[in-house]
């Protein structure tokens, strides 16, 4: 079964040239002007992807504590609540479609630029909203941005960055979706008191200011390699990998064995594909490699955190906490949290492996959410303030295990799916995320004035379901190089025969290849 790829690295690979080298190499990033230059413009450009949809995700937790807002949309509950918060998640979702295409057509780099000229424009539309048709139609426009951004930039991180830094960085890119989180909560508590509709129209203008930053730094950051060797600039790729991860070094030997490595894996591939959507339900690695992919996705929104991402103010309330300063403090409070222990799993990425770092946080956050769960039935029959404190710090404490998980999410797929379906797999992933969320914040509305807290004993359940799956399904994939990882599922996925074949002929030559011209050859 599954769980016996605990192991799949050492079948993968026993030591490739590229992670002996890599190993050989200990010059930190900060040490070495050029990476440092690119690690300096990539952040901005590709971190406020993420910062744009946590900006979101509380931003409509703060507004529902602001009364001109409330009075301004007549008092939103239930059903229209619900529909508010899930059009960003349902704009998304229209997109994601041709998500994948953009990425493969245009590049990870640009695909960047039209999601943030979409996420303006609905940033734009959703300040100057007159009515409620407008302000859900402009959160559906910022929902069409966003999936463009997280798709090019995931993959820019992972494609472009040194390879031993490509886990940390993609992880912390998750992870700055709590540093948009404090920005929207910070506004909004500071709005909080004007008494005119600019308390909640500033803090949807300033929802573009991400945005601002992706299209102004953007500029400045190279293209990934990968995706120009699939478009025949092999020349342009080289001359990238040898500026950041050689220093212009030409002679690097760690550079030779990367561009090989990627010339041979990415060439393969796509002679091997016809790059259409059905390719990911094609072959059983696929098809478990999709199933995978949907499961990342589906666990990201379905495990609780939908409750407090959307209707933190909704959740207080049910154990007395009304005032609506003091929910705009926990919001805020949670967000700094959340930032601090998502980048702390960020760099967990280094010392524990995928599944372990999976198991313990879905373990944790079903133990937790039970607590959770009896605290908010104590003080339901026995109006304890006790047990109010008592859910205050378990949604604290299920956010430290749920930030072990979350900063995974891209790291994770772009492991798993090879270049030539990476994007799709990565649009497959987005698509069950935003479908999940786009439930979630219409149903869970509904469920709470409807359940209270026993709405809570659904998630206890589901979050154990999520850990057994994770358990069965997921295999290690902490080590190995992106090329090595495309055959993952080498014994059950053809469309690595043709790498293999292109391997074994590579080795063939004894005289290692020390031009670009003679790489390109081998």
């Amino acid at each position: 079964m599954a769980f016996a790829k605990q192991t799949n690295v050492d079948a993968v690979t026993s030591q490739s040239e590229v992670k002996r080298l890599l190993d050989l190499d200990t010059t930190p990033w900060y040490k070495r002007p050029n990476l440092r230059a690119l690690y300096f413009t990539l952040i901005p450009a590709a971190l406020g992807c993420e910062m744009t949809s946590g900006y979101d995700g509380s931003i409509l937790n703060g507004l529902q504590a602001v009364e001109p807002w409330i009075q301004y949309f007549n008092t939103p509950k239930g059903a229209i609540l619900g529909a508010m918060s899930a059009a960003f998640s349902i704009g998304a979702v229209i997109a994601l479609p041709i998500v994948p295409y953009c990425n493969d057509r245009v590049g990870r780099k640009h695909s960047i630029t039209i999601g943030s000229v979409i996420i303006v424009i609905g940033a734009i539309i959703q300040t100057a909203s007159v009515n409620l048709g407008m302000f859900i139609a402009a959160r559906i426009i910022l929902g069409l941005g966003i999936p463009f951004c997280i798709g090019g930039a995931s993959q820019l991180i992972a494609e472009l960055t040194y390879p031993r830094h490509t886990a940390v960085l993609n992880g912390l890119f998750n992870e700055s979706w709590y540093a948009g989180s404090i920005v929207a909560a910070g506004v909004t508590l500071g709005t909080f008191s004007r008494p005119d509709n600019w308390s909640w129209r500033i803090p949807s203008l300033l929802q573009l200011l991400p945005s601002i930053l992706q299209l102004i730094f953007i500029w400045w950051v190279p293209e990934s390699p990968r995706w120009l060797v699939s478009r025949d600039r092999s020349d342009e790729a080289f001359e990238i990998l040898v500026k950041y991860h050689a220093e212009g070094d030409r002679d690097s030997a760690l550079v030779r064995a990367e561009f090989e490595e990627i010339q041979t894996t990415v060439r393969a591939e796509i002679e091997n594909s016809k790059r259409r959507w059905v390719e990911l339900v094609q072959t059983p690695g696929n098809r478990k490699r999709t199933l995978i992919a949907a499961c990342v996705g589906l666990f990201s929104q379905w495990s609780g955190n939908g409750l407090t991402s959307y209707y933190l103010a909704k959740v207080l309330t049910t154990v007395g906490i009304t005032d609506k300063r003091v929910q705009n403090q926990v919001n805020l409070g949670l967000s700094c949290w959340n930032l601090v222990t998502g980048c702390t799993g960020a760099f967990l990425t280094k010392v524990l492996r995928r599944r372990t770092q999976y198991l313990i946080a879905f373990i944790g956050m079903m133990i937790v959410f039970a607590c959770w769960t009896g605290a908010s039935a104590d003080f339901a029959q026995t109006k304890n303030k006790n047990a109010a404190g008592a859910v205050v710090a378990m949604i604290f404490i299920y956010y430290m295990f749920y930030t072990v998980m979350h900063p995974l999410t891209y790291i994770y797929i772009t492991e798993v799916f090879p270049f030539v379906i990476r994007a799709k797999g990565l649009g497959v992933t987005q698509t069950f995320t935003r479908g999940a969320a786009a439930f979630n914040t219409f149903v869970n509305p509904i469920a709470l004035d409807a359940l209270q807290w026993k709405y809570y004993i659904v998630y206890v359940v589901w979050l154990g379901v999520e850990a057994l799956i994770i358990f069965f399904l997921y295999p290690e994939t902490k080590g190995p190089t992106l090329e090595e990882l495309s055959r993952l599922f080498e014994d059950e996925n053809p469309m690595t025969k043709g790498h293999m074949d292109l391997e074994r002929q590579a080795s063939v030559d004894d005289k290692p290849a020390t031009t670009i011209e003679e790489v390109a050859k081998a």
